[in-house]
């Protein structure tokens, strides 16, 4: 059942992500051709500042998910309405809380960004791109956190894309009609409000045996506070760039340095994807099987790896010959520049190099235990950015964000690998080390061919050869690495496919 979930997960991310770019490489376009850089800026500020009252949700999903991994594995039904009823009552105090407070963030937000657009534009685009969260919060939330526990993510997933693709026609036509910005955003708002009444039918029907009379297991959030933390230094991590950029630089460098973030995250989404589609099996592993999780541990270290560096060499090679298509005929700003790419880059890779060693701090629980660094983390991002945007504008915070997760990844392997596996950290490091070597390698490989990039079927060709064969590279040089990882992976394939065989006999024979 893991393993037919997993691959559920992993096929409906996939596809999600696949009809996502293809739809939402077009929008920004749109966006920039028919209401400028500013209007695409606005849209990257208003989206990074409403993530900042996502605090309100204090870290009670992450801290239920991992309590509620154990009693999902068990199918202790009694446990998990405990669960359940403890986290619904939290997300009906965060859900009217968030309301209140994005009204005051859409009066408040036209004072603090440099802009020449209209204060009840800036007003009435904060607000309705906030006001869906708060209905998510009050109906939909303790559901969503349920169904990640059961290995149901593929309908969170299937759910989002239906919401994408509906999004996605509607904000084409609306600018190709030449409607407003406020348009687009009640659209959004609409969009969302019916995908969380769909979405709240399917979970109340698929969970009508939770019983609500089970006391509320309070245990279960009890860790919400340290969790906040972490959430919070995340947030000023991940977030505080484009803020800044907004107040300092104004909102055309916003709108640049977003259509990179855009980019670059698409390949993000793409590898979070496929983690996140065995994320509740090991999770649940962990609680139940410790051995088999190690063995699972290194073969998802191994491979994710694996599939970040080529995906994101992929990126690096061609992303300013997809810029120079893409933005051609907008000439308020130039969107081209050499030296972006390879810092985004190393954010990336660093950031998603930890994360197996983050999943397994996750999945022990030790939120309280790791909050400081979390925060040490934060602040040398802040600091480093503050003092380096203004003469260096983009260069500048992407600095500030490398600085940080320097330290960070390098704490989060050594306390995984010392505190929670009990095993030397330099299989980590050897591995970073050779991916990275031979990403260096293809990088300079790929620049020195001369690759036909002067249209996009062209272009997209070439990323797409270059790509499989990089992620074969790196898959192959994963598994002469380490000999457990290669076991798992061959074992999983002897598996899949044994399977899949079964099933066509039996299809066959009636």
């Amino acid at each position: 059942m893991r393993a037919k979930r997993c691959f559920f997960n992993a096929f409906s991310g996939l596809f999600s992500q696949f009809v996502s770019v293809a739809l939402g490489v077009i929008i920004p376009r749109l966006v920039l051709v028919q209401l400028g850089s500013e209007a695409n800026g606005l849209l990257s500020a208003t989206q990074q500042a409403l993530v900042y009252l996502d605090l309100l949700e204090s870290g009670i999903g992450t801290a239920a998910l991992q309590a509620l991994y154990k009693p999902a594995a068990e199918q202790d039904r009694a446990a998990v309405s405990g669960i359940f009823n403890a986290i619904r009552r939290e997300y009906a105090k965060v859900g009217i809380a968030y309301a209140v407070l994005v009204c005051g963030l859409s009066v408040l937000f036209p004072f603090f960004i440099k802009t020449e657009l209209p204060f009840f534009t800036v007003l009435l685009t904060v607000l309705l791109g906030s006001m869906g969260q708060a209905v998510r919060f009050l109906f939909q939330a303790k559901y969503r956190v349920l169904l990640q526990a059961e290995g149901r993510g593929y309908v969170l997933i299937n759910a989002n894309l239906l919401l994408t693709v509906s999004i996605s026609i509607g904000k084409i036509i609306l600018l190709i009609c030449g409607l407003s910005l406020i348009a687009v955003q009640l659209l959004c708002f609409l969009c969302g409000l019916l995908q969380t009444v769909l979405l709240t039918l399917y979970a109340k029907k698929q969970y009508s045996w939770l019983n609500r009379a089970v006391p509320p297991d309070t245990t279960a959030t009890a860790q919400h506070r340290a969790v906040l933390v972490h959430q919070i230094s995340g947030l000023i991590f991940q977030n505080t760039d484009v803020l800044l950029l907004s107040v300092v630089c104004g909102l055309k460098t916003t709108s640049v340095y977003s259509m990179y973030v855009m980019l670059f995250g698409m390949v993000g989404t793409a590898v979070s994807a496929i983690n996140g589609s065995v994320s509740f099996a090991l999770g649940q592993t962990y609680h139940t099987d410790r051995a088999h999780f190690l063995r699972l541990y290194r073969a998802f270290e191994t491979y994710n790896m694996a599939l970040t560096f080529a995906l994101y060499l992929t990126a690096d090679v061609f992303i300013l010959p997809f810029l120079k298509l893409y933005t051609a005929g907008v000439t308020d700003i130039s969107y081209l520049d050499p030296v972006l790419p390879h810092l985004f880059v190393c954010t990336y890779l660093l950031s998603n190099g930890r994360a197996a060693a983050q999943r397994v701090i996750e999945y022990a629980g030790h939120f309280q235990k790791t909050q400081n660094r979390s925060v040490i983390e934060s602040v040398i991002n802040l600091l480093i950015s503050l003092l380096l945007v203004v003469p260096l504008g983009m260069y500048g915070v992407l600095i500030g964000t490398i600085a940080a997760l320097l330290y960070r990844t390098n704490d989060m392997i050594f306390y995984a690998s010392h505190k929670l596996l009990h095993a030397p950290a330099r299989r980590t490091y050897r591995k970073f080390l050779c991916n990275g070597v031979l990403f260096v390698l293809l990088w300079f490989s790929a620049k020195a061919l001369p690759l036909p990039l002067n249209s996009y079927p062209a272009l997209l060709l070439s990323a797409a050869v270059f790509c499989i064969f990089s992620l074969l590279l790196f898959t192959v040089l994963g598994s002469a690495l380490d000999c457990d990882a290669r076991r798992v992976l061959f074992d999983i394939w002897r598996r899949t496919v044994m399977t899949v065989l079964q099933k066509a006999n039996t299809f066959a024979a009636k």
